[in-house]
């Protein structure tokens, strides 16, 4: 007697749970995810094989563009507060401390901080702004910005960070340093563009040893 054939049946596997998942997933990212926004000073820094990465709070920033005009930037509101309090009241300024706050960096003198203040966001660009006074040694309006800087510090730590383009004056980077050094303030990181270790270099070597350089 012949075996009985049992019929077959096609597999149905329900994907509604694994599509509701992947949905989400992407609502979640999309809701999440946040852009890095346009840079209103542009700068291409030199490269280095340095993978050290930069703090990411309490930072303040300096950029020398090309033409070596230098700018300021600061994260934290509470202090940029202080900051713009401080300079109203010695330089005898009439300053907006909210849009200072909000200001993305710092570019002009101290003469022109109250105009700069008032322009709109979208006027706020690097390309318009003569940078703060830095590329004369005779005059070099760092040194008060740093001062101040670092009285709004006074007893925490500061992240300094110098962000160069690649082919910036020598002069605006001197005299950054020279404000670094009349405020006490010796430690910064430059920022630079990654790179990959050249192959048969002693980094190399060391990183195929596992040796870790601080």
């Amino acid at each position: 007697m012949g075996r009985a054939k049992i019929p077959r049946k096609s597999t149905n596997i329900d994907m509604t749970a694994m599509c509701d998942v992947a949905f989400l997933l992407l609502s979640f990212f999309i809701l999440t995810t946040k852009f890095k926004p346009a840079e209103a000073v542009s700068v291409s820094p030199p490269s280095s094989v340095s993978d050290k990465a930069a703090p990411e709070s309490d930072i303040v920033l300096i950029t020398i563009d090309k033409d070596g005009k230098v700018f300021l930037s600061m994260d934290n509101e509470e202090k940029k507060e202080y900051i713009a309090n401080t300079i109203a009241n010695e330089k005898g300024l009439k300053l907006d401390v909210q849009s200072f706050k909000k200001a993305q960096f710092i570019g002009v003198p101290f003469n022109k901080l109250t105009s700069f203040l008032q322009l709109p966001d979208d006027q706020r660009k690097g390309d318009n702004m003569p940078g703060i006074p830095c590329k004369d040694s005779t005059n070099n309006e760092m040194i008060e910005w740093l001062r101040i800087v670092r009285s709004a510090y006074m007893g925490q730590k500061i992240n300094l960070l110098v962000k160069g383009d690649n082919t910036s004056k020598y002069p605006s980077f001197k005299n950054v340093i020279t404000a670094f050094k009349k405020n006490d303030l010796l430690k910064f990181q430059i920022i630079t563009n990654p790179e990959g270790v050249p192959v048969g270099s002693e980094l190399y070597r060391q990183a195929q040893a596992g040796i870790k350089n601080d």
